[in-house]
């Protein structure tokens, strides 16, 4: 090969990699959480692979091209960072997605997201929901939520419980009354139990406020993109229970005509 040739190549490949590290970022970030409501505190973290001397990081947020706040990071020795920022003021008016970018030295940028929702945005909805019964027919279960929509309620024989199917576009709660009459969670000795919540498969906590004769109020908290809560106890609505009965007395039933088919067989 000629030499002048391989020169050139030689050239061209350390400028085509001199290139690709160029566009390698040094620095990263990210934060806590993809969600935030007004006066939560934003966590802002990330870190450098090669520290360049007392370089600070240089970090801007933006909303809708607008800046909202800037500030400059000093690094841990392992090359970490970090940044709190309490989403209160009068520059956290509007909802929508808010730009994080950070910088560090000349070349080195990163960049992430977050959705935010002020308290103005956050609507509370009280309202009764038509629960379908079967044969049984149908009944009401109030409810408030804030934060999101309840768009159905549902009976679940499997589970002797509810599942309730929201939309959550941010964190909120939903309290719900339970009529007794419908569904409950009891003790052999017929005191209340707890019921066991699950959001998306995963059990949660609740809140439960006083106590009435006739309904059982509970408060659940959930987080952005929840979509199903189930709720469960130990009895559904009569019908059911009068499903499982004669299910059992058709197996006794069963039962019995194949001993006495035994019988006869010996016979």
């Amino acid at each position: 090969m000629d030499i002048r040739i391989f020169s050139i190549l030689t050239i061209l490949m350390i400028i085509s990699t001199g290139t690709v590290f160029a566009q390698q970022s040094l620095i990263s970030v990210e934060t806590d959480k993809n969600n935030y409501g007004e006066e939560e505190t934003i966590l802002i973290s990330g870190s450098v692979s090669t520290i360049i001397g007392q370089t600070p990081v240089s970090l801007q947020l933006f909303q809708d091209g607008n800046l909202i706040d800037i500030a400059q990071l000093e690094l841990s020795q392992d090359g970490n960072y970090f940044h709190t920022i309490i989403a209160q003021g009068p520059l956290w008016k509007n909802p929508g997605e808010y730009i994080v970018k950070v910088v560090y030295g000349e070349a080195n940028v990163a960049e992430t997201n977050f959705t935010y929702f002020p308290a103005s945005t956050i609507v509370e909805a009280t309202d009764n929901f038509e629960v379908s019964a079967g044969n049984s027919g149908t009944f009401d279960i109030k409810y408030t939520i804030k934060g999101g929509e309840v768009e159905n309620i549902r009976i679940n024989p499997e589970i002797l419980g509810l599942i309730v199917d929201i939309s959550a576009p941010s964190d909120g709660t939903i309290v719900l009354d339970l009529p007794r009459k419908f569904i409950d969670a009891e003790k052999q000795n017929g005191k209340d139990e707890e019921f066991i919540i699950l959001i998306d498969n995963i059990q949660t906590t609740y809140e439960e406020s006083t106590t009435f004769s006739e309904f059982r109020t509970i408060t659940i908290d959930f987080q952005p993109n929840d979509s199903e809560i189930q709720i469960i106890g130990t009895f559904v609505i009569p019908e059911f229970g009068t499903v499982v009965m004669i299910i059992l007395t058709i197996g006794i039933m069963a039962s019995i005509l194949l001993t006495k088919n035994k019988f006869q067989i010996k016979l």
